[in-house]
């Protein structure tokens, strides 16, 4: 029994709670007792007891557990931490790239990222090895990863391919019957930007999250794999760099309200060149935010 295992810590701690109800001398009930009173298997009792014989809190001798000695702090063990989830993990790196100003080129150590992060070993590999797919990382030939990061020239490339792509997504949403789910979701993302505005004094921080789900219902009328699959990345990197560059937030965040509410409007009007001309508008303000956000935390020269 692994003894960072969540299971074994929790029995652990509960039996020296058990154990400073009793005297010096006195004699612990049977392994079976012991199970159900800390809701685990004898197998998580067998590892616990073996582990208080050993710091000397009791003496096993045949089917005997004497208690020895009172318990310390010091006997007590921590929980393990709780392992995050890909999806805490894609926004957890790329704050730890953006935040910690790594520089392009550095080489990552996976085994102490795996514990910085709270993750196994295996699913970092897994997790860098999706983000290679899009030039964030590569992998060295003798092994290991090094960052390629988020340079001002990959911040171009992205956003001239989110261009590409939304643009794409624009000519079909147009075209697309009033029946379909994507005017309902306009309808109902205009009322979420209208209310986000009546109170942007104290909420202008909420404004990625919309960002992020306004862009989202666009390109979703768009149902191709690849699409998918290089939309997530470019959410990302869009979501979190509202959060890079603090100055004008406020601001920044009210205009690009403004900006969506047009962009709407321009999609209702099934006008495709109106809605390709709005579409680039905002895009081409988005990429601007982007690229200050990044000469903000010292990414750009």
């Amino acid at each position: 029994m692994a003894r960072n295992n969540s299971r074994f810590v929790e029995a652990h701690n509960k039996l020296l709670t058990i154990c400073d109800k009793m005297e010096i001398g006195e004699t612990l009930q049977s392994e079976n007792l012991l199970a159900a009173d800390l809701g685990v298997s004898r197998t998580v009792v067998r590892s616990v007891l073996a582990r208080l014989d050993e710091i000397g809190l009791i003496a096993i001798d045949g089917r005997e557990k004497v208690i020895r000695r009172r318990t310390t702090p010091q006997d007590r063990l921590e929980r393990p931490a709780t392992l995050l989830t890909i999806e805490e993990l894609e926004g957890r790196f790329l704050d730890w790239v953006l935040r910690m100003d790594v520089p392009p080129g550095t080489a990552l150590n996976v085994a102490q990222l795996a514990k910085d992060f709270a993750v196994a070993p295996h699913t970092l590999q897994e997790f860098l090895s999706s983000l290679s797919r899009f030039g964030i990382v590569v992998r060295r030939p003798r092994g290991g990863w090094v960052l390629h990061g988020f340079t001002r020239e990959y911040a171009l490339e992205l956003s001239d391919f989110r261009t590409l792509l939304e643009l794409n997504s624009v000519r079909h949403l147009v075209a697309l019957p009033p029946e379909h789910r994507i005017w309902g979701q306009l309808d109902a993302l205009e009322q979420a930007h209208l209310g986000l505005l009546n109170r942007i004094e104290r909420d202008f921080h909420d404004f990625s999250l919309l960002d992020e789900r306004f862009h989202e219902a666009i390109n979703s009328v768009v149902t191709n794999r690849f699409v998918k699959e290089f939309q997530k990345v470019i959410s990302l990197v869009f979501h979190y760099h509202f959060q890079w560059n603090k100055a004008d937030e406020r601001t920044r965040n009210a205009d690009a309200i403004q900006e969506h509410l047009a962009y709407i409007d321009a999609l209702r009007s099934r006008d495709p060149e109106r809605a390709q001309a709005a579409a680039l508008c905002h895009l081409a303000t988005s990429k601007q935010t982007l690229l200050k956000a990044l000469k903000a935390n010292s990414h750009t020269d």
